[in-house]
């Protein structure tokens, strides 16, 4: 046991040193006006980083790999063009580029947009996705803003940066246009909606995961509100009926083998949150992530 109390670890993703090159590398993009409903997820890395002392004092207990050991160093928070949505995505690519496997904690959901272009540039082909969420975020545009929350993947799509044919959607239940829904399955895009995730359950919800990305180089997008608002209610757009936050790890502790190239988790606004409930959901889906992917 360390001789640093958890409140006392560093203001880092679990305590990691500052710097921008590692094996693994966390930054914080704090953007959110590309929000639709209440904003404040410009204050979500921050938050992730604090509820992350939590998870600093031992090993993953059934993989038995301490994520707070490995390679990993925080690189701060990207910078953004205040008020400007295109400039501060395409900031966001730049400063994505160079690193070789970044987790990010968001920020709303349009970050991934510019993440997935930055590694499929990268990769020079497109990627599978798995993507834990409550709505599609297919929309061709929100509300007339075409770079909104709710239409990366519909970009990414269109752009090539994700293989339809390799992306599943896990917990899906919001309100949707029909031809939204019916444009994403023709697609390819493999829909689990929140009450299938609850009849399958974690297992089974897993292998069809499997199933879809089999040996593609992944992404894993997650969207907090994804999570039931009992779970996670420090986000912007909550959505009733969502997975448990322990239906989420099981789920994750069952993907071991996939060849997952970088993450994000998105869409904490602290504001809205309860004793840091969901800060800590959101922090704990990271050190899941990072126990997944380390060398064993």
């Amino acid at each position: 046991m360390s001789l640093v109390p958890t409140f006392a670890t560093a203001p880092s993703f679990l305590g990691a040193p500052w710097g921008h090159q590692a094996g693994f590398t966390v930054a914080g993009i704090p953007l959110d006006i590309g929000t639709t409903n209440r904003a404040g997820a410009r204050s979500g890395p921050q938050a992730i980083r604090q509820a992350s002392r939590m998870l600093v004092d031992g090993a993953h207990p059934t993989r038995w790999v301490d994520p707070a050991t490995l390679p990993l160093v925080d690189a701060g928070d990207f910078r953004i063009a205040l008020g400007d949505l295109p400039t501060s995505l395409r900031l966001i690519e730049e400063q994505a580029a160079p690193l070789p496997h970044l987790l990010a904690l968001g920020g709303e959901h349009g970050i991934t947009l510019a993440l997935l272009r930055a590694l499929s540039k990268r990769l020079s082909a497109p990627l599978a996705l798995v993507h834990f969420d409550a709505h599609v975020d297919t929309w061709p545009d929100n509300f007339g803003q075409p770079l909104g929350h709710g239409s990366v993947f519909f970009h990414a799509i269109r752009e090539g940066l994700v293989d339809p044919r390799r992306m599943i959607q896990v917990g899906i239940r919001s309100p949707v246009q029909r031809e939204v829904w019916d444009w994403t399955l023709d697609q390819g895009v493999t829909i689990l909606t929140g009450q299938e995730v609850q009849e399958l359950g974690p297992a089974a919800v897993a292998e069809r995961i499997r199933a879809t990305v089999e040996e593609a180089p992944a992404y894993l997008s997650f969207d907090i509100d994804a999570l039931d608002p009992a779970f996670a209610p420090g986000t912007g757009t909550p959505e009733i009926g969502g997975l448990a936050s322990w239906q989420a790890q099981a789920i994750l502790r069952r993907l071991d083998g996939l060849d997952f190239r970088g993450m994000d988790v998105v869409e904490v606004a602290p504001a809205f949150d309860t004793a840091e409930i969901t800060a800590l959901a959101a922090a704990t889906v990271v050190w899941e992530y990072l126990a997944l992917v380390a060398p064993r």
